[in-house]
C-alpha cells in the first residue's frame, strides 16, 4: 500500500468524492451526484475554514477514499478540544483491502496534531459492518445520537 496517499481534498476530488457518497444504500438516497453545485459550494466554505480537514486517499492518481476531521474547542472536559470524522467512504474496488483503517489512523494521528483529547464519530445504526470496524479501531459506542432535519 505504499503507493497509497493521504492529502487535502482538492476541487477537482469533489465528483470522485460525491460519487463514493452516493455509491451505499443510504447516500444513494441523499446524494445528487450529477448536480456538483452545492458540493462545490460547501467545498469552498470546508477549505475558508481552518477547523475542517477534507482529504482524499488516492492510488495511482485515483480517489479511493474520502473522510472529513473537524477539530472542535469546547470548554466541557476542562476545555477540552476534540475532533469529529464525517462522511468516511471507501471507493468500492478497495473495501476489505486495509485502506479504511489506514484512513482512521491518519485521523487520529492528526486528532492528535491538533491538540484533541476526544475523537468523536457517529455512523447510521443500519451499518452494524461500520460498527464493528470502529469498535476494532478502540472506539466504543458510548453514546446515543439525536438529529433533526431542518
Amino acid at each position: 500500500m505504499s503507493d497509497l496517499e493521504i492529502r487535502p481534498a482538492t476541487a477537482e476530488d469533489i465528483g470522485p468524492v460525491v460519487a463514493m457518497l452516493a455509491d451505499d444504500p443510504l447516500g444513494a438516497q441523499r446524494e445528487s451526484p450529477d448536480d456538483l453545485g452545492p458540493y462545490l459550494a460547501a467545498f469552498t466554505r470546508l477549505v475558508h475554514d481552518p477547523q475542517q480537514h477534507l482529504v482524499v486517499a488516492t492510488r495511482a492518481n485515483k480517489v479511493v477514499g474520502t473522510l472529513q476531521l473537524t477539530i472542535i474547542p469546547g470548554l466541557s472536559r476542562r476545555g477540552a478540544t476534540r475532533s469529529i470524522i464525517e462522511g468516511v467512504r471507501i471507493h468500492a474496488e478497495e473495501r476489505g483491502s486495509g485502506l479504511g483503517t489506514q484512513l482512521i489512523e491518519w485521523a487520529v494521528e492528526e486528532s492528535g496534531r491538533q491538540g484533541c483529547q476526544l475523537i468523536q464519530l457517529t455512523s447510521d445504526v443500519t451499518r452494524t459492518d461500520a460498527h464493528r470496524f470502529y469498535e476494532r479501531l478502540g472506539f466504543e459506542a458510548s453514546h446515543l445520537g439525536f438529529k433533526k432535519s431542518l
